[in-house]
């Protein structure tokens, strides 16, 4: 029988950064948390606090790439915040694509009925957990 995972992603973004947590088991996440962020620099109290609660084996960060799956300015941020996972955490910590995410996550929450206000009610966290998923369903 295989060992059940604890897994932690994060959805990195300069204001605010997305989190969710899934496991290896039911290969499903859910939306854990937003974090607000200083210009892509978050309260490390905060993301310590989620790493001891949930202890995860493995973190995913969302890689931010454009349409056609090449590196944006945005993606040189995304990895550098997933080394200083790895070396604040000592985790094992790997980037995963998350084209089209922030997409599903803003239809999902409209089919749940978000008005759109996504500055006053984010939904990154609800991105975190597309994401997650999208890895989860990736490693069978």
């Amino acid at each position: 029988m295989a060992k059940v995972s604890t897994l932690l992603c994060f959805d990195f973004g300069l204001s605010n950064i997305g989190v969710a947590v899934g496991n290896t088991l039911t290969k499903e996440a859910r939306p854990l948390a937003v974090l607000g962020a200083q210009h892509g620099k978050p309260n490390w109290d905060k993301v310590s606090a989620l790493v001891n609660e949930w202890l995860p084996s493995v973190v995913i960060v969302g890689n931010p790439t454009n349409e056609g799956g090449e590196s944006t300015d945005l993606s040189a941020k995304a990895a550098r915040f997933a080394r200083q996972l790895e070396g604040r955490f000592q985790l094992r910590v790997e980037l995963h694509d998350e084209r089209f995410t922030s997409k599903e996550a803003k239809l999902r929450a409209k089919e749940a009925g978000h008005r759109g206000d996504y500055a006053t009610i984010p939904i990154d966290d609800l991105a975190a957990a597309i994401i997650l998923e999208s890895y989860l369903t990736s490693e069978t």
